[in-house]
């Protein structure tokens, strides 16, 4: 069913929506989604990407509505104090109401890969201490099967090698992403060719490899609602 918030109107032409003008339109949806949840208590999670930067810039709109926010990355921690918006440590609050964040693919029943932007191991946590997910994408995220997107896999640095030799041992061909040093100062390996058909089951037995930090399957703690954008206009769908 399209998305009929007050926030959000359809933007089309005779031609089809730009990637840019999708990802805004998802953002705008989420104003209205995480809208009721609002309080000035209220400390909302917000996570990292192309999409979620959207997301930020407008809810500077709302920020005498909130309290604050929690933020997966450094990089949506400074986005969000340019606008004004308190950033609060997750230990200080212990769960959140809602989590907003993007996926770089998504599934019928709302399993996503994500750590396209390098994030994950950060994004997983807020996600699993906040009582709602809304996953916010463009149409081109939704897949029938888990894979084509390389999935990440965040190590730390001595265990490079043996946790490749290991996902190699699963089927997958581990590829060092060269320069990239999270924020917790890890690295990462995207697993290419590695189409997943549990992703429940892989997410454990990846998370089980010595040196993992974590995978970037979210399975176990999948979305609870996706706002998804199309030329017809912003999907709310739940999972099946």
């Amino acid at each position: 069913m399209a998305y009929n918030g007050a926030a959000f109107a359809t933007h089309q032409s005779e031609q089809d929506m730009t990637q840019d003008e999708l990802k805004d339109a998802v953002a705008a949806a989420a104003l209205d989604e995480i809208r009721p949840l609002l309080g000035r208590q209220v400390v909302i999670g917000v996570g990292t990407g192309s999409t979620a930067n959207r997301f930020i810039d407008r809810l500077a709109t709302l920020r005498g509505d909130f309290r604050g926010a929690v933020a997966s990355s450094e990089a949506s921690a400074e986005r969000l104090r340019s606008h004004g918006i308190d950033v609060f440590e997750l230990n200080e609050t212990g769960t959140v109401p809602v989590y907003v964040d993007g996926a770089d693919e998504v599934n019928a029943h709302l399993q996503m890969i994500k750590g396209g932007g390098a994030a994950l191991t950060r994004e997983k946590v807020v996600a699993a201490c906040a009582e709602r997910f809304v996953c916010i994408a463009d149409a081109s995220k939704l897949v029938e099967r888990l894979g084509d997107f390389p999935l990440p896999v965040e190590v730390i640095p001595m265990a490079r090698s043996y946790v490749a030799r290991e996902l190699v041992k699963l089927g997958a061909d581990p590829v060092y992403r060269q320069g990239v040093v999270t924020d917790n100062g890890n690295q990462i390996l995207d697993c290419y060719e590695f189409m997943i058909d549990d992703p429940v089951a892989m997410e454990a037995r990846l998370n089980a490899i010595v040196g993992v930090v974590t995978n970037g399957l979210f399975a176990a703690r999948g979305a609870d609602v996706l706002l998804l954008g199309t030329d017809q206009g912003v999907e709310r769908r739940t999972p099946q």
